[in-house]
């Protein structure tokens, strides 16, 4: 493992048990992503993508190989370490949202520094302000997540993902619940901030999708079974001006 790896995988199993039937998830994944990367996860239903992705969040436990996250063992923490180990190394996007409904735009981008802890308010709103003037959500900062359409909530949740400046973000199928338009913004949006230096790990069962990363690696049957690298695809960067197109 070098200095610059974040995510380095080895061997990486994960059974699932009852009294009849053993089902092996994961059968013996590698993987490395190094900082900076770009990478996309894609595979059939059933291959093994959640479950890893799962695991890699510190949402669930492998059954046995190892994983280090930013240098340091992940793979079996306590759960009273785990929470914190998420807030200090990884920002989360998902599929869907996963914005408290009861708070602000601007509150749910910077609850993540609240879990944190040992950051006054002021920094707190200032970090999540900046974040959302970079995602074009500036002018959306005092409405609640109900009175945003799909597109505009996604782009508050990679906000949201990204204010803690984390070591890794895992993006769960984060265009599986908007429309053509919103999801070609968030992809532009990951691609701005990956050029930007941030780390990117997607799971996405749409090539299309899967195309804008520098990296697709394929899963099959609990297993890495082919990688692909190169450019991804030239997409439109998104600006606050994209607001005026983000109808999903």
């Amino acid at each position: 493992m070098t200095a610059d790896t974040v995510i380095d995988v080895q061997d990486l199993k994960k059974i699932y048990r009852t009294e009849m039937v053993e089902t092996h998830a994961l059968a013996g994944v590698h993987l490395t992503v190094r900082r900076g990367e770009y990478v996309a996860v894609t595979g059939p239903s059933g291959c093994g993508k959640s479950t890893l992705m799962a695991i890699l969040g510190l949402l669930d436990d492998p059954t046995s190989g190892q994983y280090r996250l930013a240098g340091q063992d992940a793979a079996h923490l306590r759960e009273r370490d785990r929470a914190v180990f998420r807030n200090r190394h990884i920002g989360f996007i998902f599929q869907s949202f996963n914005l408290i409904g009861d708070l602000t735009v601007a509150e749910n981008v910077a609850l993540p520094l609240t879990y944190r802890g040992g950051i006054a308010k002021p920094e707190r709103e200032a970090r999540a302000r900046a974040m959302l003037e970079e995602t074009g959500m500036a002018h959306r900062a005092s409405h609640c997540p109900g009175q945003l359409s799909g597109g505009q909530q996604q782009r508050v949740a990679i906000a949201r993902a990204l204010v803690t400046e984390p070591d890794i973000i895992l993006a769960d199928e984060p265009t599986g619940n908007l429309d053509s338009r919103s999801g070609e913004t968030v992809m532009a949006l990951l691609g701005e901030f990956n050029a930007k230096g941030a780390t990117i790990l997607m799971v996405t069962h749409d090539m299309h999708y899967a195309r804008h990363a520098r990296r697709i690696v394929r899963i099959s049957d609990g297993q890495v079974v082919d990688e692909d690298f190169g450019d991804p695809m030239v997409t439109l960067p998104a600006t606050p001006r994209a607001e005026a197109t983000d109808h999903g």
